[in-house]
């Protein structure tokens, strides 16, 4: 009933635009309040589906039934078996402190469509009538490429990364059969550096957006630095990927089309506004 209450005085405030310094505090702190709680509730949600949470997706990646290395066997021969690693606990309290940082991680990933949303329930009130209208939908589009994004890099660039980590040879044939361990720590740290990045990464098209908007770049100063662009994003996949040309334009075709999403997306931006001026 309080929040209600709030959300009606924000709203009617916002409209006829008298909020003060600290009534936009005050509103910025319940919808925070309302997003943690998000957290905390998907985070709990987790944390009592400990079996499913490891066993199918923390350690889904090091596994044969992994989805990713049956497509990619069939798709190239390659992949066909999960990497050779050992996990294993050596401090006391390891186990317990990584499934508290697992069950936070992965409620924040699940809980980002509402805390998007409710962050942009503070910033619309601020936005002129025009501007809500050329930003109806952001919540979803954001939403979905994050989601993508996390998808993408559990799907694709983890098992890649493992393949290649754990099976690169320093010290030639002879110490091919040495076993590569790595901590219950390390693994999750891993995992998470793979896909969080690449969800935001995913938000490009949408950065571009509104940074067309506002007049930062242009679709020409991205067709400019599109060959630099290009190489850059095939670097990334080298460094991610086992050194073959195959496995690194699968990593970096999904983000040379982002690129090339965000320059007709400005474009398309510059072409309206061009016709909103002439209007």
């Amino acid at each position: 009933m309080a929040d209600a209450e709030l959300i009606t005085k924000e709203d009617k405030l916002s409209q006829a635009g008298e909020m003060t310094f600290l009534e936009h505090l005050e509103a910025l702190r319940w919808h925070l309040i309302r997003s943690v709680a998000a957290i905390v509730l998907f985070a709990v949600v987790m944390f009592i589906s400990k079996e499913f949470v490891f066993g199918i997706v923390i350690f889904g990646p090091v596994e044969d039934f992994f989805p990713t290395y049956r497509f990619f066997c069939n798709l190239i021969g390659r992949m066909c078996e999960a990497p050779e690693l050992i996990i294993q606990s050596i401090q006391v309290q390891e186990k317990f402190i990584t499934h508290l940082k697992v069950s936070i991680l992965l409620g924040i990933v699940v809980a980002f469509p509402y805390i998007f949303w409710e962050m942009w329930q503070f910033i619309k009130p601020g936005l002129y009538p025009k501007e809500q209208k050329a930003a109806r939908g952001v919540v979803g589009i954001c939403s979905f490429l994050f989601l993508l994004g996390v998808f993408f890099g559990y799907y694709v660039i983890t098992p890649f990364a493992l393949h290649f980590l754990t099976g690169y040879d320093i010290a030639g044939y002879a110490y091919n059969d040495v076993v590569t361990t790595s901590t219950l720590t390390s693994f999750v740290n891993n995992l998470a550096m793979y896909c969080m990045p690449a969800g935001i990464i995913f938000e490009l098209p949408v950065v571009v957006y509104f940074l067309t908007k506002v007049g930062l770049i242009t679709s020409g100063f991205l067709k400019k630095y599109r060959r630099l662009a290009f190489v850059i994003i095939l670097v990334l996949s080298a460094i991610i990927t086992p050194p073959d040309v195959m496995t690194q334009f699968l990593i970096g075709i999904p983000l040379y089309i982002l690129y090339e999403i965000s320059i007709g997306i400005s474009k398309r931006v510059e072409k309206k506004q061009a016709l909103d001026e002439t209007a």
